[in-house]
C-alpha cells in the first residue's frame, strides 16, 4: 500500500478520531475488550464443536420391543427361560396390577 492510498488515510483518520473520543489511557482498556470478547468467542465454538463430536460420534440405538419386554421382566423378578412373549405380557400385567 502506497502513503496515497484513500484505504490506508481512512484507518489513519479512525485513529485519529478515536483517540480524540476516548482519550489515548482508553484505548488500551479497549483492546483488553476486543481480545477478551474474542478469547471467549472462540472458546464457547470449541465447546459447541467439542459437544456436536460427542452427540455425533455415538447415536443412540434404539431398542426392540423385546428387550423392553425382557428388561422389564427381569426389573420385576420374573423368569422369562422357556416363555413366550404373550406369557411375559401377562406375567408383567399381572404383577404391575394392584393386590
Amino acid at each position: 500500500m502506497a502513503l496515497g492510498d484513500p484505504l490506508q488515510w481512512i484507518v489513519i483518520g479512525i485513529i485519529v478520531v478515536v483517540i480524540f473520543l476516548w482519550g489515548p489511557q482508553k484505548i488500551p482498556e479497549l483492546a483488553r475488550g476486543l481480545g477478551r470478547a474474542k478469547r471467549e468467542f472462540e472458546q464457547a465454538s470449541k465447546e459447541v464443536e467439542g459437544s456436536m463430536n460427542v452427540t455425533s460420534s455415538s447415536p443412540p440405538v434404539p431398542k426392540s420391543a423385546d428387550q423392553v419386554l425382557l428388561e422389564t421382566a427381569r426389573q420385576l423378578g420374573i423368569s422369562t427361560e422357556g416363555k413366550t412373549r404373550e406369557q411375559i405380557s401377562q406375567e408383567i400385567v399381572s404383577k404391575a396390577k394392584p393386590q
